[in-house]
C-alpha cells in the first residue's frame, strides 16, 4: 500500500464531513474491510473505532481537527458495519469484542505499520471503545493511548460469576444461539431500517434532538438496509451474549493494571448517557484510580459527535499530557 500521498486537513471531505479521508480497502482473513485516512503519514497514528450500528464516517466532526493537530487520522469500519463486509455466518460464525480487534490489530500492523510509525491512540465510541481496549490488551506494544467513549459493557453490571455457575453458562449460550436462530431477523431488520423505530433508537443516544440532521440518519441507516445486516446481527448477538467472561471489560481492565507498565486510558463520558450511565465510569475510576474520567454536560451516548469542540480538546489536551508522561515512563 502506498501511503506516500500528503493530505491535510481541509482535503477529501465532503460538506457534511462525513466523508472524510481518503477512502480505501483492505483484506483482513478473506473479509473486505472500508477504512479512512486523513493527514501526513510520517505524522503519529491515531486511530477512530466507531460503536454499534455506525460507521468511521461518525467521525465526521473529529477527523479534520484530530489530522490538524498533528496526528495521522484513520477510521475503520468493523466486520459487519458501515461499508465493510457482512460475512455469512459460514465465514465468520460470530462476533465479538476479540474478534474485532483481531481485526484491529491486524488493520496496525499491516495498514498503519505501527512498526515504522510507532504505536498508535485509539479512540472508540462505546462498542469501539470495548474493542480498543481489548486490542490494548492483547496487543499492547501497539497502542501507545485509549480513549473509551464512553466504555459499556453488560457484565460492568453484573455481579461476578463463580465457577459454581458455570455449568449455566453452557446452557444459557445453547439457549441464546437456538433464540437468534429462531428469531426472524429477516423480517425485523429491515422492518426496522425502514421505519420510524430505528430512528427513535438514534435519538436515544443523543440528548439534543436529531431530527435535523438528515446526514445522520442516512449514515446509521444505509448498512442497516442491506440485504445482509440480519445475518451479521445475528453472529453479533450470538457472539456478544456467548463470549468468554476473560474479555469482559471488568477482566480485562483488572488484568492491565497488574501490569508493571501499561498505556493511559480515558474514559469520557456524556452526562445525560441514557444508554451507558455516568455511574458506571465512577465506579471503573473507584476501583481503577489509574484511569482519567472528564464528563462533558448537555450530551449523551455519542459525545464525539453530538458536543464535538469539547470532545477534541479534552482528546488533544489529554493527549498532549498523557503521551508524554507515558514516554518518560517508558
Amino acid at each position: 500500500m502506498d501511503k506516500s500521498v500528503t493530505k491535510s486537513s481541509s482535503e477529501f471531505i465532503s460538506k457534511d464531513g462525513s466523508e472524510w479521508g481518503e477512502a480505501k480497502q483492505w483484506y483482513w482473513e478473506g473479509i473486505r474491510c472500508h477504512w479512512r485516512v486523513l493527514g501526513r503519514d510520517n505524522q503519529k497514528p491515531l486511530l477512530l473505532l466507531h460503536g454499534f450500528g455506525a460507521s468511521s464516517s461518525h467521525w465526521r466532526h473529529n477527523a479534520a481537527p484530530l489530522a490538524a493537530s498533528g496526528f495521522c487520522v484513520y477510521g475503520l469500519d468493523l466486520i459487519g458495519f458501515g461499508e465493510s463486509e457482512q460475512p455469512s455466518q459460514k465465514k465468520v460464525p460470530k462476533l465479538d469484542n476479540q474478534i474485532w480487534a483481531e481485526q484491529v490489530a491486524a488493520f496496525l500492523e499491516q495498514v498503519v505499520k505501527t512498526r515504522e510509525h510507532g504505536a498508535a491512540v485509539i479512540i472508540g465510541n462505546s462498542l469501539g471503545s470495548l474493542i480498543a481496549l481489548t486490542t490494548l490488551f492483547f496487543k499492547p506494544e501497539l497502542v501507545s493511548a485509549v480513549i473509551a467513549s464512553p466504555l459499556p459493557d453488560p457484565a460492568l453490571m453484573q455481579p461476578t460469576i463463580s465457577s459454581r455457575t458455570l455449568w449455566w453458562g453452557e446452557i444459557r449460550n445453547f439457549l441464546v444461539k437456538i433464540f437468534f436462530h429462531i428469531l426472524p431477523l429477516e423480517i425485523l431488520v429491515p422492518l426496522v431500517s425502514r421505519t420510524v423505530i430505528i430512528k427513535t433508537a438514534l435519538q436515544a443516544a443523543y440528548h439534543s434532538s436529531i431530527k435535523s440532521d438528515k446526514e445522520l440518519q442516512r449514515l446509521i441507516t444505509k448498512p442497516a438496509k442491506k440485504k445482509t445486516a440480519a445475518r451479521v446481527l445475528r453472529s453479533m448477538c450470538i457472539g456478544m451474549a456467548t463470549r468468554k467472561r476473560e474479555i469482559t471489560a471488568p477482566v480485562l481492565l483488572s488484568q492491565i493494571s497488574r501490569r508493571s507498565t501499561h498505556s493511559p486510558i480515558l474514559l469520557l463520558w456524556g452526562r445525560q448517557d441514557n444508554l451507558v450511565p455516568l455511574m458506571i465510569g465512577k465506579q471503573l475510576v473507584k476501583i481503577h484510580p489509574w484511569l482519567d474520567l472528564f464528563v462533558i454536560d448537555e450530551t449523551g451516548h455519542c459525545p464525539h459527535d453530538e458536543s464535538p469542540i469539547q470532545f477534541n480538546q479534552i482528546v488533544l489536551n489529554w493527549l498532549a499530557t498523557s503521551l508524554v508522561v507515558d514516554q518518560k515512563q517508558a
